[in-house]
């Protein structure tokens, strides 16, 4: 797919970014067809360089982009990026608060470059006494309820996955969309900002609904009270865990008929949901042991077959060989270092049409020459700026 037929193309962002909730703003941007443009400073995003559980932040959520690397301190390459952001759509930006301002790079002096400018701060908090602190995705977790809630009752634990800066990103880029779509009517852009811990809060909503409606504090998600009787993982006779929903009276009938359960199909106690889970610790043994005498593979037939809500319980080695990501939901490239790896796309389709993979993630500086050029600056020039060290 060209990228003159995203549904962004023709919109360039200029990315100031690191770590995981602005790159994956900018990712979600660049995946639809927007040009984004990478600002790393002259040794690159710190974020290539992390090893253990932050190895995969920089080639998950920086491809289908291009970099440059500038010495913003300068006063050179302060007005190289000033004659950038005069052709940009959009900027993000998830430093520190002040950071930018500190640079030069804040709102009110980007908006007098450019007043079609839509101008992206992606931070911990928004408005209010916390406005001014730094966090990170596992902070707002703790502050905002998500590790409680994910945890035991006296261990709370992180969810297993960067969920609140790729929400914060999403969020982000949804306030984005939404400026860009204002500008066609004002003529003008503005400065809107997102952030971890009103993204863990918004994630919370459901269980602070539950306490407004029942008066009772949710407990952790690993002690709830199930709203369905079988809702719950399960071992197969071959030793694997699967998780099985019943979750409608409908899906009831038929899980009793394939699994051969009569005299529950003809309980009228059991015919509604709420009734069945009054039953649930009698329920839950005689199917756990039903389940015991399958193999992982019948077992699936025969949920399949009924077509309830069911899953192995896969790590994330066991997506690379998934036969539904293998048709079309990981993109093949090439990292960095030359790896090969199948990441996952973004999960939106198009008339039927996945994002492509363009481009690979981008060595540090690999597009300086590119985008110069097209500013209009000749040889010369970026020979100069080359040679006093100012960009890469």
């Amino acid at each position: 797919m060209e990228q003159a037929t995203l549904p962004l193309a023709g919109l360039r962002v200029i990315e100031f970014t690191h770590m995981v909730m602005g790159p994956s703003a900018g990712l979600i941007l660049a995946d639809l067809g927007a040009e984004v443009i990478k600002v790393e400073p002259l040794a690159g995003d710190n974020t290539r360089r992390l090893k253990g559980s932050g190895a995969g932040y920089f080639p998950m959520y920086n491809r289908n982009k291009k970099s440059i690397c500038v010495d913003l301190k300068s006063d050179d390459g302060l007005t190289f990026v000033y004659k950038l952001l005069r052709t940009a759509d959009i900027m993000i930006e998830n430093f520190r608060p002040g950071a930018m301002d500190k640079l030069g790079l804040g709102y009110d002096d980007c908006a007098a470059l450019n007043d079609r400018l839509v101008y992206c701060s992606l931070k911990g908090f928004l408005s209010g006494p916390y406005q001014h602190r730094t966090a990170l995705d596992e902070v707002t977790q703790m502050m905002g309820g998500l590790a409680y809630m994910t945890g035991l009752p006296d261990k709370p634990m992180r969810a297993g996955a960067s969920v609140v800066d790729v929400s914060g990103g999403m969020f982000g880029v949804i306030g984005i969309l939404s400026a860009i779509e204002q500008r066609h009517t004002t003529g003008k852009g503005q400065y809107l900002t997102s952030s971890l811990f009103e993204s863990t809060v918004f994630l919370m909503g459901q269980h602070m609904a539950q306490e407004a409606v029942t008066g009772i504090a949710p407990p952790p998600m690993s002690q709830r009270n199930s709203a369905w009787a079988i809702y719950d993982i399960f071992t197969t006779k071959d030793d694997e865990k699967i998780f099985v929903a019943v979750v409608s009276d409908t899906l009831w009938r038929g899980f009793c008929e394939v699994f051969g359960f009569k005299e529950w199909s003809e309980d009228e106690s059991l015919a509604s949901n709420n009734g069945r889970v009054e039953a649930r610790e009698t329920i839950l043994p005689v199917v756990a042991k039903a389940f015991g005498k399958l193999s992982k593979k019948k077992l699936l037939h025969k949920l399949d077959k009924i077509g309830l809500p069911y899953a192995p319980i896969n790590t994330p080695s066991d997506l690379f060989t998934d036969e539904h990501l293998l048709d079309g939901g990981l993109l093949e490239l090439e990292l960095t270092d030359g790896t090969k790896a199948l990441l996952p796309g973004i999960p939106v389709e198009f008339s039927g049409k996945r994002m492509p993979a363009r481009h690979n993630p981008p060595q540090a500086g690999e597009h300086f020459s590119e985008i110069a050029k097209d500013l209009g600056l000749s040889d010369q020039e970026i020979a100069t700026l080359r040679d006093q060290g100012l960009v890469k």
